[in-house]
């Protein structure tokens, strides 16, 4: 019978029918990517390892990605949305009679788009086969984009030529949906933002076959950055939300909102937190923010670096700052009036509490645009003197030119919004949905790249982690908000709304203001929110901020970063006034702190009720409060 040992599969000798067959395979493989190899100009590929084990390997990654498919268990709140929501084809049919009416079958758009087309075979493929070399930074494409900056993206011709394929296809029906005939305006803004959306949804960087990048991160982990892909896509269907840092990486109070105060205040609304002194004297006239309940306060109180809080405390003012309760069941008849009557609630007990006639207020975004009914309210009651100055971080209350969130407001969208509501509340997962796909390329598609395909760790990003912490909203205030605002635009209209009894009418406000709107602002563009100052009586003044919705408005003098622009003849338009207008670099927190103190430069001694936490005055807890941290 010979040597024992020679008939076990796997030793010298033996025969190893699994192995042969592994190696039979791995042969096959290896003259399929040959081939494929050779079509695309690239070098000879090393050949595949015929070792069993690094075919156990992979097996063992597949195995486990469908372990983890098997243990999967979703989280079943957001189970069973309405059809329209959920259906493809629901979204794909409103889109479908606004490409009817685009100009598809016009022949000269036909003839131009065949030629380009062309061009772009030739140009690419050409510069391959025409001898140029193809060096580290690979040939000179037509058509770049920086989701394709990556030189493996042109170093091979079939890389190249997918990308720029795609590039001419997204710029071709871009170009079609401008030409598009026969729709409103509205509407032909919604077909514009569908069609990029859909182009977004189409890149070849976010399909791993079409990737090189993924391709070889693939190749270089052996498969193991599709299990960790695999493991961050389910822990994200799980919770319904797409992760976009690591969320272990900050504590409220830890490291993010962690400015000293107490809790002086709470309503079922709110709780008021007052900030700890940090100057022997304070501004006389204390200063109230009111942040967007749509998303946490902490956005102005992010880490001691980039604190609004913190820097307004050392610059000698008493802040006070609003944390709005995350909307459940109890919430569910609340409405326009209570964010109103919270708001003045949070004004007459600051007043109360440190003895002032006035408050200064800030209002950031929707709870800017709320601050201006309730400065509309008070003026109208002869209360208007309750405050000395109202500052409007990139808020609108004139919704002619809200910019691309009004894509999502027409009836059939407003219904399947408030069909989503659950036990009289939105789930904030769905507003985050929705403003992570105005910017979907850089919100969604980028991490789905990294998350999930090359599975990437995930980054300790403070901004991140609190665009991430959702807010759900009440949801009658939201359909209103939704219809009596951005649809129907009666908040500029005197008297077509009110609260708590009173009618509002902008036009009566006498209250100084000013008034911050960013330049690249997608959510409040800057001529939205230049508006405001078209419909009050009182002093106002308009500066421009660098950049957008958080960066214009979170720009710290410490960063050194972007610039401001003022004109003290800003004229009419928003035209006028850039015309006219002179730039500063840097942050523009010192010059709104001018402008504060111009209004009242009076000082007082920082004790008493100005340092909460005192004998006599213990607060209810800590700051940041236990609203803020309820999900």
């Amino acid at each position: 019978m010979g040597d024992s040992s020679s008939d076990k599969p796997g030793e010298p000798g033996g025969s190893d029918p699994f192995a042969e067959m592994l190696k039979m395979q791995a042969e096959a493989t290896q003259a399929m990517l040959g081939r494929f190899a050779s079509f695309a100009g690239a070098p000879p590929a090393t050949p595949l390892a015929t070792d069993p084990a690094e075919f156990t390997q992979w097996a063992s990654v597949m195995q486990r990605m469908q372990d983890k498919l098997l243990a999967f268990r979703p989280d079943l709140s957001l189970a069973n949305p309405p059809k329209q929501v959920t259906d493809p084809a629901t979204w794909l049919e409103m889109v479908e009679g606004w490409y009817k009416k685009m100009p598809f079958a016009d022949a000269e758009t036909q003839g131009r788009m065949w030629d380009d087309s062309v061009k772009l075979w030739q140009g690419v493929l050409g510069q391959f086969t025409g001898g140029k070399p193809n060096d580290d930074a690979g040939p000179e494409l037509p058509r770049t984009d920086r989701r394709f900056k990556d030189p493996r993206w042109r170093e091979q011709p079939v890389f190249a030529l997918i990308h720029q394929a795609y590039l001419l296809f997204s710029e071709q029906l871009t170009q079609l949906a401008d030409k598009a005939e026969g729709l409103e305006p509205d509407r032909k803004e919604q077909l514009r933002f569908a069609t990029r959306t859909l182009t977004e949804a189409l890149s070849p960087a976010n399909f791993p076959l079409t990737n090189p990048v993924v391709l070889e991160r693939t190749l270089e982990t052996k498969g193991e950055n599709l299990v960790q892909g695999m493991e961050h896509l389910l822990t994200d269907l799980k919770k319904g939300q797409l992760t976009h840092t690591d969320p272990d990486a900050f504590e409220l109070g830890r490291n993010i909102a962690m400015t000293p105060g107490k809790v002086v205040f709470e309503t079922p609304m709110f709780q008021l937190i007052q900030y700890s002194p940090t100057t022997e004297s304070v501004l006389e006239v204390p200063l109230v923010i009111f942040p967007p309940w749509i998303n946490r306060f902490y956005i102005l109180d992010l880490n001691p670096a980039k604190s609004f809080v913190r820097w307004a405390v050392e610059q000698g003012l008493t802040v006070f700052m609003v944390s709005w309760k995350s909307a459940d069941a109890s919430m569910a008849d609340v409405v326009w009036d209570d964010y109103i009557r919270s708001q003045i609630e949070a004004i007459d007990h600051v007043r109360e509490r440190l003895g002032v006639a006035s408050v200064h207020t800030i209002g950031y975004c929707v709870a800017g645009t709320t601050l201006a009914a309730t400065l509309a309210v008070l003026c109208r009651r002869g209360e208007g003197e309750k405050v000395k100055s109202a500052t409007f971080f990139t808020a609108q209350v004139d919704f002619t030119h809200a910019g691309e969130l009004r894509n999502f407001i027409d009836d059939q969208q407003i219904s399947a919004a408030n069909a989503l509501a659950t036990d009289g509340y939105l789930d904030g997962r769905i507003m985050a949905a929705t403003f992570n796909m105005l910017r979907s390329s850089d919100l969604i598609w980028n991490y789905v790249i990294d998350n999930y395909l090359l599975g990437k760790e995930y980054p300790a990003f403070d901004l991140l982690h609190w665009n991430g912490d959702t807010t759900n909203l009440p949801a009658k205030w939201h359909h209103e908000y939704l219809c009596d605002l951005y649809r129907d635009n009666k908040l500029v209209v005197p008297d077509a709304l009110s609260a708590n009894g009173t009618p509002i009418d902008l036009t009566r406000i006498t209250v100084p203001c000013f008034i911050q709107a960013g330049r690249e602002d997608h959510i409040a563009p800057p001529e939205s929110v230049w508006m405001l100052t078209r419909h009050l009586r009182g002093p106002w003044t308009f500066m421009l901020a660098g950049s957008g919705h958080i960066a214009g408005v979170v720009n710290p003098p410490s960063s050194g970063k972007y610039q401001y622009w003022t004109n003290p003849e800003p004229g009419d338009t928003l035209a006028d006034f850039v015309a006219g207008a002179e730039e500063h670099p840097g942050s523009w927190w010192g010059h709104w702190l001018g402008w504060i103190e111009q209004q009242d430069s009076a000082r007082i001694p920082a004790k008493g009720k100005r340092a909460p936490g005192g004998k006599g005055d213990p607060g209810i807890e800590d700051a940041p409060g236990r609203y803020v941290m309820t999900r």
